[in-house]
């Protein structure tokens, strides 16, 4: 059963397929944010923290929520979330990638150091979906960027 959860810090939370199916479709003209991880856990709590202190200046350019990794196995797994927490973005219903300078264009994985460095990533995914891109360049310090391994499972 798919319930409309609470907001957390401010940000809506999707609680099923349903509803990530439905926001991924109908988010129009803006980047859609979806933040993949648990409330409880404190990396997750972190980047909750700076996407809730953006979420107002960011309203005209993103939509922003939060995704129970727990509720949502298929997205989990269909984006190979192993870390949480992990950051997928989209523009009209088109996964959209970045170029962090790591193996991984899908997701951003870990939490963003600065509200800055989350504002500018927003800006440069919406100026480049704006001009029909599908994956464009981190403007993020690549010393701001979590390092991590490739894990690759079930193969």
């Amino acid at each position: 059963m798919c319930v409309l959860s609470d907001m957390s810090l401010f940000l809506p939370k999707l609680s099923c397929k349903k509803e990530v199916d439905e926001v991924i479709k109908s988010v129009a003209e803006k980047v859609l944010v979806l933040r993949f991880g648990r409330d409880e856990d404190s990396v997750c709590m972190e980047l909750d923290e700076i996407l809730s202190k953006t979420f107002h200046d960011l309203s005209k350019m993103a939509g922003i929520y939060l995704v129970d990794v727990n509720k949502v196995p298929v997205y989990t797994q269909y984006f190979d979330i192993s870390y949480i927490p992990s950051t997928v973005f989209f523009f009209n219903g088109q996964h959209m990638k970045v170029d962090y300078g790591s193996p991984d264009h899908t997701k951003f994985v870990g939490s963003f150091k600065t509200k800055q460095d989350f504002i500018d990533l927003i800006e440069v995914i919406y100026r480049g979906a704006m001009r029909g891109k599908l994956i464009v360049r981190s403007p993020i310090d690549p010393r701001n960027v979590p390092k991590y391994d490739l894990l690759y499972q079930g193969i």
